[in-house]
């Protein structure tokens, strides 16, 4: 290693003055709160562009989905985090004894991010065991990304309805920890189910709802059901209360 001359040393020790210096300002001014807001309102407006696409039809559901995880596949989560004020939303809450509890995030007014945004959001939290039960989606559009703890996250395809039965094919089975996300669109991935694996997990969802004119709403089914050929699965649709009794 080289020595440095007095003068190197002077002018490394009044840069890294500087620098500390200039932290200390950003801070002080909450500058870094500021860029935060403004990276993940920016994420969160790009998610709300391509919503408007989709349900103008000018973006497919598949493309939607497609475009909706790359935005995901790059969201920083301590910044996701801070932007939907996460600590305030969780404190003192109660868990629910079955199936998940859903909050309400407040999103900041930041420049960039529309006011009357074209989806909704929420954040649903569980318990150990507990479950955001199986259900699939009808007429809708939506994403999850996991903010805290672990899950065991399972998708179906949607094939094939009757009045009181769905036929379906396992799509996706695996382990969802912080950060990793999800989509559905009446085309791919319709059924899930999400499982705690721990406690105080987290799951952010965004949904789009009627994405086509008309009715939309979540579909409740038993996925324990009758195994067909080629992996299919005929399942009973079951009412919200039946499904938290099962599965919650």
């Amino acid at each position: 290693m080289q020595p440095i001359s007095r003068r190197e040393f002077q002018q490394q020790t009044l840069g890294s003055l500087l620098t500390w210096s200039l932290l200390d300002t950003l801070f002080a001014r909450n500058a870094f709160a500021d860029e935060v807001k403004l990276i993940a309102s920016r994420w969160l407006a790009d998610i709300n562009a391509m919503s408007l696409d989709l349900k103008g039809k000018k973006l497919a559901p598949l493309e939607w989905q497609k475009q909706v995880e790359q935005l995901l596949a790059r969201v920083d989560l301590p910044e996701l985090l801070q932007f939907i004020n996460f600590d305030k939303l969780t404190a003192g809450i109660t868990m629910q004894e079955q199936g998940e509890l859903s909050l309400r995030p407040k999103f900041p007014q930041v420049e960039g991010l529309p006011t009357n945004l074209v989806y909704g959001s929420q954040v649903f939290a569980l318990n150990k065991d507990r479950s955001v039960v199986p259900h699939g989606h009808d007429n809708m559009a939506t994403a999850f990304i996991v903010l805290k703890g672990n899950f065991h996250g399972r998708h179906y395809d949607r094939l094939e309805d009757d009045k009181t039965h769905m036929i379906i094919t396992p799509t996706i089975d695996g382990t969802f920890g912080a950060g990793a996300y999800s989509t559905v669109s009446d085309l791919k991935d319709n059924v899930h189910w999400f499982q705690a694996k721990e406690d105080q997990s987290y799951i952010f969802n965004i949904h789009v709802m009627s994405v086509k004119p008309g009715g939309t709403g979540r579909v409740y089914i038993d996925p324990n059901g009758e195994k067909l050929a080629g992996g299919k699965i005929k399942v009973r649709k079951i009412d919200h209360a039946q499904a938290n009794k099962l599965y919650g």
